[in-house]
């Protein structure tokens, strides 16, 4: 276990680097990347965590329920909003939050849009048939953005979509998809 020198660690701070194993950075006193030793993971049976959700910012809350529910097929599992911080939620998916990962969409009130910046890339979507789907989306006003066809350099059958906001969606093939666009 390494504890990077420093006499103003808390004690908390302290116990989530004995419990993590170490960490690569502190940032006024706050942890900034744990390094998790791998064997915490490696048995299956033994580990509880699971992937819950990835938020995105929206421009418009509704016309993004529209695109994931009308466009992409998704329910809409559950809203809520703050009237405290002017923020309104809305989590979709394609089952309950307990069988899956699902989008949590965030709409900061009086925020029209984002900067998308390079970081993030896509969220990706398997589907039985990627040509089919894309003649569905498109049918239902989607924005194709690159059109059915193998993934450069491999066979796997790939296309891309975005939503209103800009959010680029991968959709490939389902009997292709657990090979991770290998080829």
């Amino acid at each position: 276990m390494t504890i990077p020198p420093s006499p103003t660690y808390s004690e908390p701070t302290i116990a989530i680097i004995k419990h993590f194993g170490s960490v690569s950075g502190i940032l006024s006193g706050r942890i900034i990347c744990a390094n998790l030793p791998s064997e915490r993971f490696n048995n299956q049976e033994d580990n509880d965590m699971r992937l819950l959700h990835t938020m995105l910012r929206v421009g418009n809350l509704q016309r993004s329920i529209d695109f994931y529910t009308k466009v992409l097929g998704m329910r809409l599992l559950r809203s809520s909003e703050n009237t405290e911080y002017k923020y309104s939620l809305a989590f979709v998916g394609y089952s309950d939050e307990s069988q899956g990962a699902v989008i949590e969409l965030t709409y900061n009130w009086g925020v029209e849009s984002y900067d998308m910046g390079t970081a993030f890339g896509h969220i990706a979507l398997g589907v039985d048939n990627v040509a089919a789907t894309c003649d569905q989306i498109r049918k239902a006003g989607g924005n194709i953005t690159r059109e059915a066809g193998p993934v450069k350099g491999g066979s796997t059958i790939i296309a891309f979509v975005e939503d209103p906001d800009g959010y680029k969606i991968e959709l490939i093939e389902n009997k292709q998809a657990s090979q991770a666009l290998g080829n």
